[in-house]
């Protein structure tokens, strides 16, 4: 295939990945009650699945710090078009990270023709990783980042005498923002695995890193989350044993180049 040949390939791939994006908004765009009251708000309410359970949990150890109280958060819109700009924002971003497998799978298919057999071998379940991977971050972050931070930054008060009324714009834009980076961040093990397969990175380089990130983290998670031990661990171990992860990965890589140059200098 030429040069145009290909460009022309992406360009349909790419069409289709945008038609699957656009059909997936309109569907959120008609269910607009479900989307925001049961997705989108849904964080603020007291019976929400992580506020309910971590409330439960800190009756039972008598840590009532544990108890969020997000509903007294005021959400206000102050433009005219506020509310229906964050309906089509909303109903995009949902086809976005709805349609993520798909847009992934796209790609994957017009990247394949250009792999050696063995290198797609490796990378068949490329795919399922990389969209398993994005859907656990959005999770992680949707279910237990979200509801601490909002409680955090909701209720942080700089003097009595300053009520805190978000506008609208402002949570949407935390709860999107945080659940599609974090959902990009767990994307980590894939992009060690790339970079370790072309030499840029190494497990003793990770290594030598571990404390430093585990420092970074532990410091995010005493930011975000309430003034106790186990909220913090609760955000500290998932993002630790995703760094150890990588380096698991990165080592595994690193044996693998190790282990192919020597049968080719035994060759040779």
């Amino acid at each position: 295939m030429s040069f145009w040949d290909h460009l022309s390939e992406l360009r349909w791939r790419l069409v289709r990945s945008v038609i699957v994006v656009i059909i997936i908004a309109i569907v959120a765009m008609m269910n607009r009650e479900f989307v925001f009251d049961q997705i989108i708000l849904a964080p603020l309410s007291p019976d929400f699945l992580t506020i309910k359970w971590l409330c439960e949990f800190g009756q039972w150890i008598h840590t009532p710090e544990l108890c969020l109280d997000n509903s007294s958060l005021q959400i206000i819109n102050i433009t005219m078009s506020g509310q229906f700009m964050t309906h089509m924002y909303i109903s995009l971003m949902a086809g976005v990270i709805a349609g993520f497998p798909y847009i992934i799978w796209e790609l994957w298919r017009f990247v394949k023709p250009a792999l050696h057999e063995r290198e797609r071998r490796y990378s068949s379940g490329a795919v399922l990783i990389i969209s398993a991977l994005f859907l656990l971050g959005a999770a992680f972050s949707y279910y237990l980042l979200v509801p601490l931070t909002v409680n955090f930054l909701g209720t942080y008060q700089v003097s009595g005498a300053v009520q805190n009324q978000v506008a609208l714009s402002s949570y949407i834009s935390t709860l999107t923002s945080l659940t599609f980076s974090v959902g990009l961040v767990f994307e980590l093990p894939v992009l060690v695995f790339v970079l370790a397969k072309i030499g840029i990175i190494s497990a003793q380089l990770m290594r030598k890193f571990r404390k430093v990130m585990a420092i970074i983290i532990l410091i995010l998670a005493g930011i975000i989350t309430p003034p106790d031990i186990f909220s913090q661990i609760m955000v500290t171990i998932p993002l630790m044993a995703l760094y150890e992860l990588s380096i698991i990965i990165a080592a595994k890589v690193g044996r693998k180049a190790e282990e192919t140059s020597q049968s080719e200098s035994s060759d040779n």
